[in-house]
């Protein structure tokens, strides 16, 4: 190679290269148009704690607006069951079957640690693939891909702007002493690190999300808010807090697994109110500047509602509603999540679509409203046909497919209205097939494998054929390492 080209700049440069080529060769119309891209994603928010997805309890009616005015999935899903590896399909359009990241998995000790395992330097994300064909790309919240300086820090994984956590240890508590500003601590005066302080960093994150979509009005921008709400440690502006403080009889939470809270029913409700507010003032901000017509938002979470019970009373929120499972778990309830999206004048308002997709679906759908094609050899479909109302257009997947080596080691299959789930792989490589018909029994109670044997066979094979073996030797488990 020549000098000063190191191997992540060749093999990012021939995919941007080929990706670029097929661009110029687009339709002119299609590529005419860049909207402009604003991907909000909350954190362990469960399908049912939005009222547009029946939650009855916390108002959200910024997002409910949302859904008034744009599509409603009712059949879309996370990449996987917690944060690191949903966020990295998303990024990089792979199936867990594909991708790099397959579970929370961090580097270094505890003298040595260094943050979650960081993406590959030849990655190639959203970002910069949205950043080749011109947009302004910025990421604000909680990053989970890797550390500053190694070689999944965002601002070498194709974001101009960069600002929140990169680690999710850091995110782990709201009144932290600094945020990453780019690549530099940006210290919150007044916060010890304790229950409370001056700066609750979810409001400091918003703020830089405001900024950066001001200051790229004039051109394309792709604004990412992997949002830290609702994810543990419980703690929220007590002012927030006394909205709902009273309503409901509570058990002050006093464990150590996070922070504790005296009111944790009316501190995660307040969490998932003030998100809310943070959207209705991206959406104010948008129709002040004569943007909302330009800008499509997307609105999801990276996976089910956690399953900390003394922390987050799932059952008192109905927080999956009829599903089975929570964060962790490849049941619906830990992998089934909302998705919104709003483009008035391109969107049906009160649309609602029960087409099958997933986050690694994304990146095919972000290129496609870019105006390019997506690069070859990855899982995304994009689901910009069905956001349209041209069903007719709509690529479906064969099925859908996780790999979560994670909390035992589990592999789950959609196919069509057939989920197939499989636990316990570490401990058991030969654990049977769970089989499930979503169409009669969304709260997978009834496995009918043995009803079916033929489609529990395919799902089977399928389970055995979509993995690729894992670059982390610690992501195997037993005959599941083709």
């Amino acid at each position: 190679m020549s000098d000063g080209l190191t191997r992540r700049d060749f093999l990012k440069a021939m995919g941007l290269a080929a990706l670029g080529g097929r661009a110029l060769a687009a339709d002119s119309e299609r590529a005419a148009r860049k909207p402009n891209i604003i991907f909000i994603m909350a954190d362990d928010l469960g399908y049912a704690e939005l009222g547009c997805y029946g939650q009855k309890k916390i108002k959200t009616p910024h997002i409910d607006r949302l859904a008034r005015e744009g599509m409603r999935f009712t059949d879309y899903y996370t990449g996987s069951a917690v944060c690191a590896p949903a966020r990295c399909t998303l990024m990089t359009g792979l199936h867990g079957g594909h991708a790099y990241v397959r579970s929370n998995m961090e580097v270094g000790g505890w003298e040595t640690f260094k943050g979650q395992l960081p993406l590959p330097a030849e990655t190639v994300t959203v970002a910069e693939l949205l950043k080749a064909q011109g947009y302004a790309t910025g990421a604000f919240g909680k990053w989970g891909l890797g550390a500053v300086g190694s070689t999944g820090d965002p601002l070498d994984q194709g974001f101009d702007r960069f600002f929140g956590y990169n680690c999710q240890r850091h995110a782990h508590n709201l009144y932290p002493r600094f945020l990453i500003s780019d690549r530099e601590e940006l210290p919150l005066e007044g916060n010890t690190r304790g229950l409370t302080g001056q700066r609750y960093a979810p409001q400091a994150i918003a703020d830089e999300l405001l900024k950066f979509i001001r200051a790229n009005k004039d051109k394309p921008f792709f604004a990412y808010y992997p949002t830290v709400i609702p994810h543990l440690a419980l703690q929220a502006p007590q002012e927030a807090i006394d909205e709902y403080k009273g309503q409901w009889p509570e058990t002050p939470y006093e464990g150590k697994s996070y922070l504790p809270h005296p009111t944790p029913r009316s501190c995660y409700a307040a969490m998932i109110s003030f998100l809310d507010r943070q959207v209705g003032r991206v959406m104010d901000l948008l129709r002040r500047e004569g943007l909302d017509d330009k800008t499509i938002v997307f609105f999801t979470s990276d996976n089910g509602t956690t399953m900390l019970k003394a922390q987050v009373d799932y059952e008192f929120f109905e927080s999956v509603g009829a599903l089975r499972g929570l964060k962790g778990e490849l049941y619906e309830g830990g992998i089934r999540v909302p998705m919104i999206a709003r483009w008035p004048g391109k969107i049906a308002a009160g649309a609602e679509t029960n087409h099958a997709a997933a986050h690694y679906d994304v990146l095919a759908t972000l290129m496609d409203l870019a105006g390019a094609d997506a690069p070859a050899g990855i899982d995304s479909v994009s689901f910009l046909p069905t956001l349209l109302s041209r069903s007719a257009d709509q690529k479906q997947h064969e099925y859908l497919f996780w790999d979560f080596s994670g909390y035992g080691g589990q592999l789950a299959v959609r196919m069509g209205k057939w989920k197939g789930v499989k636990q316990g792989l570490r401990k058991d490589p030969d654990a049977p097939l769970e089989l499930y018909d979503l169409e009669n029994d969304i709260g997978e109670q009834r496995n009918v494998a043995d009803e079916h044997p033929e489609v529990a066979a395919r799902i089977e094979a399928i389970m055995l054929e979509a993995r690729t073996r894992p670059a982390v030797e610690r992501f195997q488990f037993g005959r599941y390492r083709s």
